[in-house]
């Protein structure tokens, strides 16, 4: 089974770059993605798009155009329990529409794939200070994850974090202690969640590998200087890990700021 994730920085834009052709070329079982900022029926209408219906999908959009939507595609095959598109009817959360969910069958296992944006830096659409809203979305995740873990059920969880985990994954750490996505207290949130029950795959597999990163800024050169962030993973509970296969930063995938992961299940 192969797993995608995908901050596309809107799908409209990467489909006219050859995002159909990637998704075919690929053939990922399940695609997350982030940052859709299309409503549903643009996705349907477009011409770059449409032909991506061989996969069923769970959309999340809301009539706040250009936010934090997310959506999850999924092949017919895989023995799907559930879906969701909100995080514990949580409504302070659920109005950003950051938050799509599939409960499958896999291996005879049941397994949660949560596909979420997790909150940015900034103010949010409505004007509200964020800092504390991130940190709070970080506790109710935490809390969320260990909930379904007493369910017996094993979790993946894709998303771009927002938060650099730890010195090695930015290429200038002493620069950015002070920096928003690098501050402590929002890295505490990380270890908090990764020492838990879960692991990150990437640094369980490269422990020490340098210099691989998901997000550029669009400024000074950063994608070809490979100067920036580690901010998109795939984390797993430590039960699950036996069920991995490989992971890779696809970074030769240029079309949005942030790359592909993919993850690869035995």
């Amino acid at each position: 089974m192969k797993i995608i994730t995908w901050n596309v920085n809107w799908i409209r834009a990467v489909a006219k770059k050859g995002f159909k052709d990637f998704v075919k070329q690929e053939n990922p079982d399940i695609l997350c993605i982030q940052e859709t900022k299309a409503f549903e029926d643009q996705f349907l209408k477009d011409k770059n798009l449409w032909e991506l219906q061989w996969y069923k999908y769970i959309w999340h959009a809301w009539e706040r155009a250009w936010y934090a939507w997310t959506a999850i595609f999924y092949k017919e095959d895989i023995k799907v329990i559930n879906l969701k598109n909100n995080f514990d009817n949580i409504e302070h959360f659920y109005a950003d529409w950051r938050v799509t969910e599939i409960e499958f069958e896999y291996k005879w296992e049941k397994v949660v794939l949560f596909n979420w944006y997790f909150p940015n830096w900034w103010t949010r659409a409505d004007w509200t200070e964020m800092v504390s809203y991130k940190l709070d979305f970080y506790n109710h995740l935490i809390d969320y994850s260990r909930k379904i873990k007493r369910q017996w059920k094993h979790i993946i969880i894709t998303w771009d974090f927002n938060i650099c985990h730890t010195e090695i994954d930015i290429a200038r750490p002493k620069q950015n202690q002070n920096s928003i996505w690098f501050l402590p207290v929002e890295r505490e949130k990380i270890w908090e969640l990764i020492n838990d029950w879960n692991l990150d795959v990437f640094r369980y597999f490269y422990p020490d590998k340098k210099d691989v990163y998901s997000w550029w800024s669009y400024r000074a050169g950063a994608r070809e200087r490979n100067v920036w962030w580690r901010i998109d993973y795939f984390v797993v509970d430590k039960e699950f890990i036996k069920y991995i296969d490989d992971i890779k930063y696809m970074t030769d995938i240029m079309w949005s700021d942030h790359c592909p992961v993919e993850l690869k299940l035995k």
